[in-house]
Parts: structure tokens; C-alpha cells; sequence
């Protein structure tokens, strides 16, 4: 008999245990019947279970828990194509969250994340793709980066079969394919490369003007040099003949004399030189011994 009632019991509490179960915070939970979701009464909406302790019936019930909460997709990076047929490599990544837990439920195959990630990257790509193939580059890049986004979730918030809402849609970052991005380096070296050319030649140009600038002034400082230099001196040769004059006029004798001695200096200054002149000549009038001069 005791036996009978133990066993009873813990009949009681596994049916008790197999009756209960708990959605936690930040998760949702539907119920499926016999392989199908179990659905409020009356209604053809599905029954989802809120966070807290819950009862269902043992054995017929399946409880599948699914993560309510925003959930990021950040992918690979993707080449997409322009409206110029130029290829671009952007990475994105999404903000999403389940919004019909059921229809996410059967359209992922039993809620498995990774099967949802990949569908709706795709979707997303599709997305973006096509509002990327609408626009240039410099459009995507300079100005236009938010409409795409916006354009983007657009998209997404009309296409609601995954059970699916996008919070939002961002760009990372945008390059150029790496041959691509090579072309245009070089072309951007061979271009500062002939702007560098054309200021080194307008350098030499202005380097040539300047200094032939230069030159013309030092020319014509050198001959107004020149020239007030022969202004000065013809002014003290002048001065000097005045002077000489004065001094000349005050003792002609003195003066003869002076003149005769430096005119002997200078002819008999190598001690070489040989003079060919009469002895009464007026050259040799101071050594005349008759006149005691």
C-alpha cells in the first residue's frame, strides 16, 4: 500500500514537473500541439507566453522558447555596384528582433538563429543592393549614406514573412575593391605628380624672373655707382687743380721747384731709365751751378 502511494506520488509530481514551465526575462515562449502552434481561442493568433510561471498540458504540449530581445547581424563585408557599373565593398551589420514569434518560428524551421541571420542577410543585401545600384559613388559616399539606410529598412519593414521587424540599418565602412582602389592611387600619384611638375616649372620660371630682376638692379646700381664715383673723383680733381692753382699763385717759384723734384722722382725712380737732353735744357735748370739753384 505504501508503495502504491510513493509511486502515485511521484506519478503526481512528474505530471506536476512536465506541467510547469518558466519563460525567463528578455524571452518569449509559444506552445505547439501535436506540431502545430497553439493558438489563442477563438482567434487565429498565436499564443505566446510572457516572461514568468506558466502551465501546460503534459505530453501534448511543446514549449519553444525564442529570444525576444534586439539582436545584432554584422556579416562579411559585400561588393555591391553603383549606377556608374563601379564596384564598392561595404560592410553593414543589422538591428533586429522578432516581432510574430510564430511566423519566425515555422519560417526559420524551429527558431534557429543562424537560419534566420542568413535569411534575412539576404534580404538585407537585396535591400541595399538595390538602393545602391540607384546612386553614384560620390552620391553614396558625400551625402546620401543616411537615405540608403533609410531606404534600406523601408524595405525590410514591408517585408514582414520572416516574423522579423528591423531596427535599424548601418553602414560601416566603404571601399573600393583593391584593384580598383590600386588604379586609382596611381592615377592620383601620376596626377600630383604632374601638378608637383607644373609648380616646380612655374618655380624655375619666377626664380628666372627674379633673378634677372636682380641682375638689372645690381646693373644699374653699379652704374650709378660708376657714375657718382666720376662725378667725385672729377670733383676733387677739380678741387685739386684749385688748389694747386692757389698754391702756385701764392709762390710760382716754390711751386716750380716742388714740380721739378717730383718730375726727377718719377724719371729716376727705376734706375734704368736713360734721358737723352742738352745740359741748358729748362728740365735741368735746378742743377744749373751758375744760377746756385
Amino acid at each position: 500500500m505504501k508503495r502504491i502511494v510513493l509511486a502515485a506520488v511521484a506519478v503526481i509530481a512528474l505530471i506536476f514537473a512536465s506541467s510547469v514551465f518558466v519563460i525567463k526575462e528578455g524571452e518569449r515562449g509559444i506552445v505547439l500541439q501535436f506540431g502545430k502552434v497553439k493558438r489563442i481561442a477563438d482567434s487565429t493568433e498565436p499564443l505566446v507566453y510572457e516572461p514568468g510561471l506558466h502551465w501546460k498540458v503534459p505530453l501534448i504540449d511543446d514549449v519553444r522558447k525564442l529570444d525576444a530581445r534586439i539582436q545584432t547581424l554584422d556579416g562579411q563585408e559585400d561588393r555591391f555596384v553603383t549606377s556608374e557599373k563601379k564596384d564598392l565593398i561595404i560592410d553593414s551589420y543589422v538591428k533586429w528582433r522578432i516581432e510574430d514569434f510564430a511566423k519566425f518560428y515555422l519560417a526559420t524551421g524551429g527558431g534557429s538563429r543562424l537560419q534566420a541571420e542568413s535569411l534575412l542577410k539576404r534580404k538585407i543585401n537585396n535591400g541595399l543592393r538595390s538602393e545602391i545600384g540607384s546612386r553614384t559613388i560620390k552620391d553614396i559616399v558625400s551625402g546620401e549614406r543616411t537615405e540608403v539606410m533609410e531606404e534600406a529598412l523601408k524595405r525590410m519593414a514591408r517585408s514582414s514573412e520572416l516574423g522579423i521587424r528591423v531596427v535599424d540599418v548601418r553602414i560601416k565602412q566603404i571601399n573600393l575593391p583593391l584593384e580598383v582602389s590600386n588604379s586609382i592611387y596611381q592615377r592620383m600619384r601620376a596626377e600630383r605628380n604632374a601638378v608637383a611638375r607644373e609648380h616646380r616649372s612655374q618655380g624655375r620660371e619666377k626664380a628666372e624672373f627674379i633673378r634677372a630682376d636682380i641682375d638689372r638692379r645690381v646693373t644699374v646700381m653699379i652704374a650709378d655707382a660708376e657714375r657718382n664715383a666720376s662725378k667725385l673723383k672729377g670733383e676733387g680733381d677739380a678741387e685739386a687743380a684749385r688748389v694747386y692753382a692757389d698754391s702756385y699763385k701764392q709762390n710760382p717759384e716754390f711751386f716750380g721747384f716742388v714740380r721739378s723734384l717730383e718730375a726727377y722722382r718719377k724719371s729716376f725712380d727705376s734706375g734704368r731709365d736713360v734721358m737723352v737732353l742738352k745740359p741748358d735744357s729748362d728740365f735741368f735748370r735746378y742743377f744749373d751751378s751758375q744760377t746756385g739753384k
